[in-house]
């Protein structure tokens, strides 16, 4: 068998397709992103010993996570466990079943905040009942980091990093926090653009509140030990509205059909560049858009021009407000709920 062919699908999803949107800008494009980090991670820990074939993998999604560490543990002959949000839909259930995993969905819950506590909790006790099953700690372990490595050196080699940004919801911070992490290597000026959702902690807009929150997976009402606020230096914070706006001109102007963290991310990035329009734009699209065609897509006709949409430029937290605020965050310590006083696993 020929070397450059893969040897299970997972291995080709872990890497994306690189699509160029102008002469500055390029689009990360993945089917499910965190199947980079998913991959190498399980990789690692069976490397280290720390698990072993057959052991059961645990952990907690909004979706993308879910469909990444069923796909590593069917790669790698690993049982998988996933306490699912209301936000993974019938379709990708389904695959999830098919692939092997058990799917323990959470009860529908009118809060995104909510039931991500109520997840969390829930692995804590299937740990307390099942003491051999391996948490995998997305939230807080950096051993997910060590997947975008790869990707950082398709970026260097593609694009380069001089005068270069990176555009991208921050989630877990493993995607965003870790590509930049790498780039930085060769160039510590790559600079870092978090996107977030309002009601969210990480970056202290939990006291916004956007009533048609749907973004998920790029928020989070708890503290994530994997996001290193000192590696950020602006951060967006766009609400549903703005977020479709995004989307659906990534969908019309580039044929890009990606998740609503994507088009939040082409937002932001389109804002970026028209302030410094000689950078060069790295934006990542986590996923497709599919799941969101109903609640979201669907409504493309109501979708604002992105050309009509500003932010609101703010010095501090207190003043952000919908649809859309930005911040110089200058690399600065993560605002108080966000802070996390466990430490983070290796």
């Amino acid at each position: 068998m020929r070397e450059d062919v893969d040897h299970h699908i997972a291995d080709a999803l872990s890497r994306p397709a690189l699509v160029r949107l102008d002469s500055r800008t390029v689009c990360l494009r993945f089917e499910t992103m965190k199947v980079a980090s998913a991959l190498e991670a399980v990789r690692y820990l069976l490397e280290r010993g720390t698990i072993a074939h057959g052991d059961t993998l645990v952990d907690s999604s909004s979706g993308i996570y879910a469909h990444a560490l069923a796909l590593a543990c069917h790669r790698y002959g690993l049982h998988c466990h996933i306490i699912a949000s209301t936000t993974v839909d019938r379709t990708l259930r389904t695959q999830l079943e098919i692939l092997g995993a058990t799917v323990e969905p959470m009860p529908p819950c009118a809060s995104l905040k909510l039931d991500q506590s109520r997840r969390v909790a829930r692995v804590r006790e299937i740990l307390r009942e099942r003491p051999r099953h391996h948490w995998m700690r997305q939230y807080h372990d950096d051993v997910h980091y060590r997947g975008y490595r790869p990707i950082a050196d398709l970026v260097r080699e593609h694009v380069g990093c001089a005068r270069l940004s990176v555009v991208g919801g921050v989630g877990t911070g493993a995607s965003t926090g870790a590509l930049t992490t790498y780039l930085r290597e060769t160039d510590p000026d790559v600079e870092l653009v978090g996107v977030q959702p309002f009601d969210s902690v990480t970056f202290g807009s939990e006291h916004v509140h956007d009533p048609e929150i749907i973004i998920a997976g790029i928020g989070s009402s708890i503290p994530f030990g994997n996001v290193d606020h000192t590696l950020y230096d602006t951060v967006h914070w766009l609400g549903f509205e703005a977020a479709l706006a995004g989307g659906v001109a990534l969908l019309r102007e580039h044929a890009v059909f990606a998740g609503l963290s994507a088009g939040a991310a082409y937002l932001a990035a389109r804002w970026e560049q028209r302030l410094d329009p000689d950078r060069h734009v790295v934006v990542l699209a986590p996923d497709t858009g599919h799941r969101y065609v109903d609640a979201a897509y669907s409504r493309h006709a109501e979708a604002p021009s992105p050309d009509d949409l500003r932010p609101r430029q703010i010095n501090a937290l207190a003043d952000m407000d919908l649809p859309w605020s930005r911040m110089h965050w200058n690399r600065a310590e993560a605002p108080p709920n966000a802070a996390v006083a466990m430490p983070v696993a290796s």
